[in-house]
């Protein structure tokens, strides 16, 4: 039996293989949103989410009305709407749909690249349990995301607030998300109790929902009688999140990452336990805020006289020489050099964090639909012309650091 499985000292992360005896540490994960209509649903552009699904529910409520049962009469053309088993199944039933601009979110589509989406039952493929996670735009969480056991993605994790992908770490990654906080909708009683008495910790939210610990008593217990009773709920998250970084752990487990969900080595005392949950509140904070971190030094060389939305629109980056990955073209006007070689050593499944801006940042156009999804819109709407050169700053700094607290991460004892 392989040591990764061993019962108390390497506990359960989720419900598969936990017991009273072998406590999981999160009640409820979940695998990312799958759409099965990425372009329609994903954009950089809330307008054009939001345009977009208008039209394709619009198409889809008019072929609901007059298709009368047969599916042969569905329109087919791609550029109108995306058909998947669900919708045609509800179309032929004669099932309508409406579109909710509160349905509209903020999510994490790749590593470090967020983007808006659709987010509602009917028009998704599965939805899984992120309604549980994430029920409203309002309602913060945050979570890890993990690859997906039996992916050919190696292993790697990242914590997000946003709702995320099924495959943000990229395509056949299928991960599983792990929040700190899930979400109970109210009865109808409580919600009427809500208006006639002032809101207390714990008590049901103005849209009608409790917050719910997702850390298990058990596990809390476990730690508590291992390292201590001044342990909490929060210590014990961000020690997964630290440890999962471990590369002591990875390359030692990589054999049972791949078929299995991670279970966690208790650290040998408490000395390391914290040195752990620190690392992973460090983490945590340069992988959430990394939109705000100090933007690493790069030398970057432009050309003077363009207007800022001239000089810094992106179509395709590219590598400067790909071997050597010192420097990335930007565009025709801008290039950024001097990128540290251990930037590099920050890899999220099979690609580095700055590979993954290099391969999302670009303008694209499905072929099928014809839609456009295009990273300058992103800045457009937030009115930061420079948003994505200084991201590419950033994301650096945020792989420097990353591998730095890594790099110093305490050895794990795992005979």
């Amino acid at each position: 039996m392989s040591p990764i499985r061993a019962a108390v000292p390497f506990p359960a992360l989720g419900t598969k293989d936990a017991s009273e005896t072998d406590p999981r540490h999160f009640t409820l994960h979940s695998s990312g949103l799958k759409t099965n209509r990425d372009a329609w649903c994903y954009n950089f552009a809330r307008t054009q989410v939001e345009s977009n699904m208008a039209r394709m529910i619009s198409t889809y409520n008019a072929q609901a009305t007059t298709c009368q049962g047969s599916e042969g009469q569905l329109d087919r053309d791609p550029t109108k709407i995306s058909w998947s088993r669900g919708l045609v199944s509800d179309a032929l039933r004669g099932r309508t749909h409406g579109f909710k601009d509160e349905r509209v979110y903020r999510s994490l589509y790749r590593p470090f690249t967020r983007q808006y989406a659709y987010f509602d039952r009917p028009l998704n493929d599965m939805v899984y349990r992120q309604e549980s996670i994430f029920p409203t735009p309002r309602h913060s969480n945050v979570g890890i995301y993990q690859v997906g056991d039996g992916s050919a993605v190696p292993f790697s994790v990242l914590l997000t607030d946003c709702l995320p992908d099924l495959h943000v770490t990229g395509a056949g990654s299928g991960g599983q998300f792990f929040p700190r906080w899930t979400y109970e909708k109210a009865s109808e009683s409580e919600q009427s109790s809500l208006l006639a008495a002032p809101a207390s910790d714990g008590d049901v939210d103005e849209w009608g929902y409790r917050r719910v610990d997702n850390i298990t008593d058990g596990i809390l217990a476990l730690y508590r009688e291992k390292f201590g009773a001044q342990v909490s709920k929060d210590d014990v998250f961000y020690y997964v999140y630290g440890g999962l970084h471990s590369e002591q752990y990875r390359t030692t487990f990589a054999a049972d990452l791949k078929r299995m969900l991670p279970r966690i080595p208790l650290a040998a005392t408490a000395s390391d336990f914290f040195a752990f949950v620190d690392a992973g509140r460090k983490l945590a904070d340069l992988h959430v805020n990394y939109e705000s971190v100090e933007p690493y030094p790069l030398h970057e060389q432009s050309v003077a006289g363009l207007g800022d939305w001239v000089a810094y629109r992106v179509e395709k980056m590219r590598w400067a020489d790909k071997t050597t990955k010192k420097a990335i073209v930007y565009n025709a006007h801008v290039t950024l050099g001097d990128i540290p070689a251990g930037a590099h050593r920050y890899m999220l499944g099979s690609r580095s964090a700055l590979e993954w801006l290099i391969d999302r940042y670009q303008v694209k156009t499905d072929k099928a639909s014809g839609i456009v999804n295009d990273p300058n819109d992103w800045c457009r709407e937030h009115d930061e012309p420079r948003y994505i050169v200084d991201l590419i700053k950033r994301v650096t700094r945020v792989s420097v650091d990353t591998m730095a607290i890594v790099d110093a991460l305490p050895e794990l004892h795992l005979g």
